[in-house]
């Protein structure tokens, strides 16, 4: 049987932060679904380290599981904390930042008819 959730235990609590570790000087990401409607990827930024402006097919939706992001929707920024979330319209291009080490759960939905 194929699992349409992969890279985490299954019928098993689990604390999501835990599920990616910091690494100096990178950024780390696991990813947990893709498919052709949706993409789920945890994200562990060290400090300083960045994913520069691009745009996406889909909704992007951001929720920080630890530390402080900066985040560039178009020519707004947004800084968000451990427990915040925020939407990245598809086609917009936006940008992220650790301003500190951050965790971020990144669900993107994609409308591919």
């Amino acid at each position: 049987m194929d699992k349409l959730i992969k890279n985490m235990d299954h019928s098993k609590v689990l604390d999501m932060e835990k599920l990616v570790e910091y690494q100096d000087g990178t950024v780390v990401s696991r990813t947990i679904s893709q498919g052709r409607n949706l993409s789920l990827t945890l994200f562990a930024f060290d400090k300083g380290e960045e994913i520069s402006a691009h745009k996406a097919p889909g909704d992007a939706l951001v929720y920080i599981l630890d530390g402080e992001a900066e985040i560039t929707i178009g020519d707004e920024k947004f800084n968000l904390k451990k427990g915040q979330t925020i939407v990245m319209p598809k086609e917009i291009p936006h940008a992220l930042y650790a301003k500190e080490r951050f965790k971020m759960f990144l669900l993107v939905v994609f409308n591919l008819g």
